[in-house]
Order: C-alpha cells, then structure tokens, then sequence
C-alpha cells in the first residue's frame, strides 16, 4: 500500500511537470485565469504600523512580496497575512508603492479590484479561552492577534469583483456547525467539554474569517473562496487549536457539497452553501498537510475529496531540493516533499503542504505549480521571503451557453 501510494504520487508529479511546459488554448469564449494564494506575512507587531511601512516604497519585506507577486503575475490572488486596515488603505498603498513599481527587473503589475473586510484575529471573546487566569491577550479572542485585524487577509483582481454579491462569515459560531468537533477537557469525563455553554454561544468559527467572493469572469461568476485558518498547534491536550483548524477547513468542504451546507449563514444573515452548478476555487493557508505535521487526521482530506473539487497538486522542484537539504523531521515525512509549500522548522514539523488552490468542475486546471526556486538559480533569493510559497493554478473557464 505504501509503494502504491508513493508511486501514484511520482505520476502525479510527472504530471504536474508536463502540465507545466504544455500551452492551454485560451479563447475570448474560454479565457485562461491564474488564481493563487501568498501567505507574505506582511502582518505587524502594531496596528498602523503597515500603513506607515507601506507609505514609501522602501520597504524591504514589500518590495520582496511584491516581487514575488509580479514574477508569478496571479490574475486572482488571496494574500494572507496582511493587516486590515479600514477601506483599503493598506491595499491602495501596497498597489501603488509595490506591486505598481517594477522590482528587481520584474515587470510591474496592475489590480483594479481589492477586496478587504474585518476579521476575527485580536476580536475579544471576553472569556479566558486558554484558561490561563487572565481574560485578555491573543488567546482570548476570536483568532490569535495583538489587535484586532492583525494577520488579516486581502485579495487582489484584475477581474470585477462582485462586491454587492460578496458572502463574509466573521461571526458565525462554531457550535452552530453540526457535529463540530468541539475541544475536549481531558481531567473530565464529560465530552467536548473545553469551552462553557456561555463562550459556545458567542465563540466564533473562523480565526481570520471566511470569504465567498464572486470573480466575474467572461460574462459569469468563478466564486473565490479564501480563509485562513488556525495552525493547529500552541494549545494543550485539550487541542482547542487542532480541532477549530479541522472545522475550519470542513466549512468549505461543507459549502461547495449540496445537501451540506444549509446550516451556514453570513454576516448579511443569508443561509446555505453554494449551488450545484456554481463554479468555485477554494484559496488559502489552510494551516494543515495530508500526510504530516500536527492537523487531526481526516480535516484537509475532507475538502480535498469533496465530490466537486479537484485537487491539480502543484508542486516544485526546489520544494523537493530544500526538504533534501534540510533533513531533520523531512526525512520521516509521508508526503511527498514535491508537493510542500511551506518551508518550516526542521526539526518539527519540518516542510508541508498546507497552502491550496482548489478548483472546481467546470473549470479545467491545465497548469500548477509552487513558486519555489531551485537552491542556486537566480529567483533563490526570494525563498526568504515569507515561510510560505505562493501557489498558483491556472484554470480554462469555459462560457456557460
């Protein structure tokens, strides 16, 4: 079983390889679209600080993003990581000052359309989550943050974001998802029982937040649908972290399934998931590997095996090099390093798959890969720049008649 998996994975990548050099016919009716997902960690210690280190274009760290941005050129493209601030403000100077300005040669890149929104990270539950004594502080809020809107999310277009049509879920409640695997108290004998019915009946769901944004693609709508969720790590045996990342990521899993979804209501208090015939991509850091590091088992599959996603495995060869050279927790690995997006501590988790561009039937993947140079070529430089790799997939979106 385990040759025959590992040898599925090899045609798998061989595959994603001549995907790769293989031109799509793109047409007016049919038009190709790259969407991706960066997690840039151009989050803060502060709040204000990124307005004020947006504000020139000297900025080291933004003019790195920013160039990794414009050597891969996303039309559609989920930044994770990025502080949110009030009507765009931060958006319009990272625009301008950043991806607007060429970097390093890299030619510069245009996104008429920007789409921030508030976000759970630094909102206070008013409850001693951690229960560490203390009501207060990034474990007791919504999602981990210093200040609220802290390692928000930002997403950037050259197509028309339908706005007015935008689904947010800041605020729905965990408990209101049906059989949420809520945190156990182990020292009890009771089940799920880490949080009191009073933090159930205010405690949110998503860390950052959950997005359905419709892209208006050829005459019809791709609908984008990006989060963030919690790593699932810095908890205790009760892995209160471990299992919101697992519920986190099944929201999606549940949204794009028909039947699934009626449960789910947004902040405009709209109910149920997507039609059986809207087409989607699913984007983000979604914080867990199918093979290893710490995510409970069963979470990224659930989404991943969703009777209407495909999964095109995009992967890298410099992905494949780095967990040679590093060693450590790699070398026990289950997954292949191929496929990996996130460049990790060796020692524990070492290098995994954790950010996805997931499309949906009706769309045709033709091209995937992991932007993560080779040790030595001359983009290596940028491997630096964030411990994610940004991940793109370009997909054919065929005219609805």
């Amino acid at each position: 079983m385990q040759r025959s998996r590992w040898f599925l994975t090899s045609v798998v990548a061989v595959t994603a390889l001549v995907a790769a050099t293989t031109p799509a016919v793109a047409t007016p009716a049919t038009p190709s679209v790259r969407f991706a997902t960066f997690n840039a960690s151009l989050n803060r210690a502060q709040a204000g600080q990124l307005v004020a280190d947006l504000s020139t274009p000297d900025n080291a760290q933004a003019r790195e993003a920013a160039e990794v941005i414009q050597r891969n050129r996303p039309d559609v493209l989920l930044v994770n990581e990025f502080d949110y601030v009030p009507d765009n403000a931060a958006a319009n100077l990272f625009r301008q000052n950043y991806l607007g300005v060429g970097q390093n040669g890299a030619a510069p890149i245009d996104y008429p359309y920007a789409f921030t929104a508030p976000v759970n990270t630094g909102v206070s539950t008013g409850f001693d989550l951690d229960r560490n004594g203390q009501v207060g502080g990034g474990n007791d809020a919504h999602g981990f943050g210093v200040f609220e809107g802290q390692y928000g999310m930002l997403v950037l277009s050259k197509y028309p974001i339908d706005t007015a049509n935008a689904r947010t879920f800041q605020q729905f409640r965990w408990a209101d998802m049906p059989d949420a695997l809520l945190p156990d108290d182990p020292a009890t004998p009771a089940k799920a029982d880490w949080y009191s019915p009073e933090i159930l009946d205010v405690l949110r769901l998503s860390s950052k937040s959950h997005w359905d944004l419709p892209i208006q693609v050829g005459g019809s709508d791709v609908h984008f649908l990006v989060s963030h969720p919690t790593p699932p790590v810095f908890d205790g045996p009760e892995d209160r972290n471990g299992t919101k990342n697992h519920d986190e990521v099944r929201f999606w899993a549940d949204y794009v399934t028909p039947g699934k979804g009626e449960y789910i209501y947004d902040d405009r208090g709209g109910s149920g998931g997507l039609g059986a015939h809207d087409r989607f991509v699913v984007a983000g850091d979604n914080n867990a590997d199918q093979y290893d590091g710490d995510g409970i088992d069963g979470g990224i599959e659930r989404l991943l095996r969703a009777p209407r996603v495909i999964d095109p495995h995009p992967g890298s060869l410099g992905g494949a090099a780095a967990a040679r050279e590093q060693g450590g927790a790699n070398t026990a690995h289950q997954g292949p390093a191929f496929f990996d997006t996130g460049d990790f501590a060796d020692d524990t988790p070492g290098n995994l798959r954790v950010d996805y561009v997931l499309p949906s039937h009706g769309l045709v993947p033709w091209r995937a890969e992991v932007f993560w140079p080779l040790p030595g070529s001359p983009l290596a430089r940028l491997n630096d720049v964030s411990d994610h790799h940004l991940v793109r997939v370009d997909v054919l979106v065929p005219r609805w008649s």
